[in-house]
C-alpha cells in the first residue's frame, strides 16, 4: 500500500532503523522537538508514520495518529536542504489519503502561529482554522499558543 517509488526516491512506512536520520532533521529544524524515545513510541504503538526518501536517504517525515474516525497529524518535517520541493505537500497528502483508508472522516492538527509556512501548506491542502491552544508549545522565553486546524475527509 505505501512502497517506494521506482528509484531511490519516494515515500514509504517509517521504520526503527529510520530514527538517527529523522532525529538529525528534527534537532536541525526544531528547538524544542521530539525524542527518539516518542519516535519509537509512535512506531510501537501503530501509528502511521512515514518517510518521503531523496537518493535512499530520509529527506522528510510524518507521523498521525488513526483511531476513532479520525486522523490527528502529529508531526510533519522536511530537512532543510528539501525544503520548497513538494515533499511536506507530498507526505501531508499521503497521510491524509491513508487516514481515509483507515475509516477517518476528518483530520486535526495544531501549529505555531509562527510557522508561516507550515500553515501555507496546511491551507493549501484545506485545512481550516477551527480554535487555539493557549500555551501549548515550549518557546525561547515562555510558552506559544497553536491553532487548531481541521480538514473533512470525506470526499477528499
Amino acid at each position: 500500500m505505501v512502497a517506494v517509488v521506482q528509484g531511490r526516491s519516494g515515500i514509504r512506512l517509517m521504520r526503527e532503523e529510520d530514527i538517527a536520520e529523522i532525529i538529525a532533521i528534527e534537532e536541525a529544524e526544531y528547538e524544542f522537538g521530539w525524542t527518539e524515545g516518542i519516535f519509537r513510541d509512535c512506531i510501537r504503538v501503530g501509528y502511521l508514520g512515514l518517510v518521503y526518501l531523496v537518493d535512499s536517504a530520509v529527506a522528510g517525515y510524518g507521523v498521525a495518529a488513526v483511531r476513532a474516525g479520525e486522523c490527528h497529524v502529529l508531526n510533519l518535517c522536511v530537512a532543510q536542504e528539501n525544503a520548497g520541493r513538494g515533499c511536506a505537500k507530498a507526505l501531508l497528502r499521503r497521510l491524509l489519503r491513508l487516514a481515509t483508508t483507515l475509516r477517518a472522516h476528518t483530520a486535526y492538527l495544531e501549529v505555531r502561529p509562527s510557522n508561516h509556512i507550515a500553515i501555507n501548506l496546511y491551507r493549501g491542502a484545506g485545512f481550516r482554522q477551527i480554535g487555539v491552544r493557549r500555551d501549548y508549545y515550549p518557546a525561547r522565553i515562555g510558552r506559544e499558543d497553536a491553532l487548531v486546524l481541521s480538514k473533512s475527509l470525506d470526499g477528499s
